[in-house]
């Protein structure tokens, strides 16, 4: 299994960012893709999820009003996208796969991020104020 996120950077605050995630060596519609941060000091924060079956997307309450993602199934790759931005946003992003179970499987992956199996190998956004 291959998790590969590009998109990370450098942003000013209130400005935008779109990371992308393409997952490869899994069934997409068996799986719930994420999102999880890291900053600095801080606990792991699972912010969002996507599963293709059903289409099933959640977001965290820290995130869920600046906040969209796209997809394109056909290609395996999901496309978060931050509005917005804020200094709190700094932080270590992975993408993330884990087995779905039901249509809200990417609701307890948000709040138990650890629960993921699968993980990319990260990409840093900063953002300036």
């Amino acid at each position: 299994v291959q998790l590969v996120e590009s998109g990370g950077g450098l942003v000013q605050a209130g400005g935008s960012l779109r990371l992308s995630c393409t997952v490869s060596g899994l069934t997409f519609d068996d799986y719930v893709i994420g999102w999880v941060r890291q900053a600095p000091g801080k606990e792991r924060e699972g912010i969002e999820s996507y599963s293709s079956n059903g289409g099933n997307i959640y977001y965290a309450e820290s995130v869920e009003a600046r906040s969209t993602i796209a997809s394109d199934d056909a290609k395996s790759t999901v496309y978060p996208k931050k509005n917005s931005r804020i200094p709190e946003d700094t932080a270590e992003y992975f993408c993330t796969a884990g087995a779905r179970f039901t249509a809200y499987s990417g609701r307890v992956y948000i709040s138990k991020p650890d629960q993921y199996k699968n993980w990319g190998q990260g990409t840093q956004v900063t953002v300036s104020s």
